[in-house]
């Protein structure tokens, strides 16, 4: 029998989607279930963009330019200014998705068994990211007792070998909802400075910064220029995931170059997205002070009802709408899966994304959970309820 690659075997699974054969047997079996595991908000897409798909008048369905429409570009690049950030429309790479971004970078940037250093916990497919690319994660534990913030920049440094690439951070951050400070940013930019090393910024999540906190891009940052790369979506900012729109930001040309051959290699990012995405930069700032406000609501809920549960800790966010709940059980695995398989509350139960996956260091994160908080408030007092009582009956 032809063997699999060991890459391929090396692939970890999802931990935000590796439980879905145990919920569709759960509904089949007549449960209902709040899905608290994966970022898909619940806020309806602008109208604006769903109206420029259904108003558009294309007779052939073609290819874009690899690195995006210009037209596309030119408005990301007039978007970005109106947050202190600026780039050229030639600065910008359109990719399928954050991800492609990532993995774009990742490819430009690295080579096999390079590392990169990334704080912990972080989105999990960084994980997937650097196995499929050969490259080596390197992480930097930060703590629940701290509410996740950045560690000492000594512990940086002291990672910091040969083989460092650069080091990747997500602002604000899943799973956490961290937000860097601005100080925060300029000491890392300070580092990969002084290292010679690149600083990649995931800011899917920039417009969802809370309690009168702002967001500081790298890309706002004096002179680094040739260090930043930026990576950024649309999937969250307009509730548009299935658009599938992300792009690559950066003023260092060589990276834009090497990175528009990789964009090349996959033809072009898809036309019809483009077009919803471009309409979607028209949304008006009601559109995101209500999108805002409603996080607000729905995380002070969430940690409020947590916190109410004996033996579990909760970080606040302050950005993005994730947190990271710590659980009073051995293996936060075994316990999701227990939830969906055996438990119910009147018939409702809750699908979580066990934290451990979010981990590259093995054994830390085992008894914590992600919770996304993209349900209506009611349904997140329910959810936290029903957690709260399957905690008083589960055993290890």
């Amino acid at each position: 029998m032809p063997t699999i690659s060991e890459k391929g075997q090396l692939m970890p699974q999802s931990p935000i989607r590796k439980l879905v054969p145990y919920a569709e047997q759960a509904v089949k079996n007549g449960k209902s279930i709040y899905y608290l595991n994966i970022g898909q908000p619940d806020i309806k897409t602008p109208k604006v963009a769903l109206q420029a798909i259904k108003n558009s008048n294309i007779d052939v369905l073609a290819y874009s330019r690899s690195e995006g429409s210009e037209v596309y570009r030119q408005k990301i690049s007039a978007y970005y200014k109106k947050h202190d950030i600026n780039v050229n429309h030639d600065d910008i790479i359109v990719t399928t998705g954050g991800s492609e971004a990532l993995l774009f970078a990742f490819g430009s940037i690295m080579d096999v068994d390079d590392e990169i250093i990334i704080p912990e916990p972080f989105y999990a497919n960084y994980n997937g990211f650097s196995t499929a690319s050969g490259v080596k994660v390197v992480p930097v534990i930060s703590k629940i007792e701290d509410n996740f913030a950045l560690p000492p920049i000594e512990a940086f440094e002291k990672l910091i070998t040969s083989k460092t690439k650069a080091i990747l951070i997500c602002n604000p951050g899943n799973p956490t909802g961290y937000l860097y400070s601005k100080e925060e940013i300029q000491k890392l930019a300070a580092i990969v400075k002084k290292h010679d090393l690149f600083l990649i910024a995931d800011e899917v999540y920039r417009e969802f910064a809370y309690d009168g906190n702002t967001h500081y891009s790298i890309m706002q940052e004096a002179g680094l220029d040739d260090n930043a790369i930026m990576i950024d979506s649309v999937s969250k900012r307009y509730s548009m995931c299935g658009a599938r729109i992300g792009c690559l930001v950066s003023k260092n040309k060589s990276l834009i170059q090497t990175a528009l051959k990789f964009a090349q290699a996959r033809l072009s990012p898809p036309t019809l997205a483009q077009i919803a995405s471009e309409a979607a930069l028209d949304t008006p700032q009601s559109y995101f002070d209500d999108v805002i406000e409603e996080y607000v609501d729905r995380r002070n809920i969430l940690i409020n009802e947590l916190q109410k549960i004996e033996g579990v800790k909760v970080a606040k966010p302050k950005g993005a709408f994730y947190c990271i709940v710590e659980l009073p059980v051995k293996n936060s695995d075994d316990f999701a899966q227990w939830l969906l398989e055996h438990f119910d509350v009147d018939g409702e139960t809750v699908m979580v994304a066990p934290a451990g996956g979010f981990y590259s260091t093995p054994g830390v994160g085992l008894n914590q959970i992600r919770i996304a908080y993209v349900l209506k408030k009611e349904s997140l007092v329910k959810a936290v309820n029903i957690i709260k009582e399957a905690l008083k009956v589960y055993t290890d």
